[in-house]
């Protein structure tokens, strides 16, 4: 097997497992969501009770990570299938983009859980 099958194989492994990560994600997100939203909860209150809760910044840390993994693989698919990109320059550029989803992500997460602007 050459080294570019097995480096592909290894991008479809780590989407396949952030998918993973990512439906369990969305599924909790949209019962905590529902809970808030029934219990008359507003976005201040919500925010409120977000702040210094390290258990909802792991979770949602957790849940940017998985989409950091996740979409570069499938955008660098897209690029090459549908825009005829070159595959290096197709996976250089998702993995810029993973890098910016990861490092806003985490600073929204940081946000919400300081209760004061990211670092």
């Amino acid at each position: 097997m050459s080294a570019a099958a097995i480096a592909e194989a290894k991008r479809w492994y780590w989407q396949r497992i952030s998918a993973m990560v990512l439906a369990l994600c969305v599924l909790v997100h949209l019962v905590i969501m529902i809970y808030a939203v029934r219990g008359g909860l507003s976005a201040a209150e919500i925010l409120g009770r977000t702040q210094g809760s390290w258990s909802f910044g792991v979770f949602y840390a957790v849940f940017v990570i998985a989409c950091a993994v996740h979409v570069p693989v499938g955008l660098a698919n897209i690029a090459r299938e549908w825009w005829g990109v070159g595959a290096r320059v197709a996976l250089w550029g998702a993995r810029l983009f993973g890098l910016l989803l990861l490092v806003t992500g985490l600073r929204a997460v940081w946000a919400v859980v300081t209760g004061g602007p990211a670092a």
